[in-house]
């Protein structure tokens, strides 16, 4: 995404948060959307693993 989408996606962001929001929940959201923004990235650019080899990932943990 170039940094114009960019910061037009943020202003959009903080407009439809609460008005009671503040400088904690707004950088939050900003991080999250970054955060998934930059997975999907990667899944399309053939990053992601299967769900096969998250269960047996998983299983090591759920034990």
């Amino acid at each position: 995404m170039n940094n114009l989408n960019i910061k037009k996606s943020v202003k959009d962001l903080i407009d439809k948060l609460p008005e009671d929001s503040n400088y904690a929940d707004i950088i939050a959201e900003i991080y999250f959307k970054q955060q998934v923004e930059e997975g999907i990235v990667e899944l399309n650019n053939g990053k992601g693993i299967s769900h096969e080899e998250v269960k047996r990932r998983l299983a090591k943990w759920l034990k």
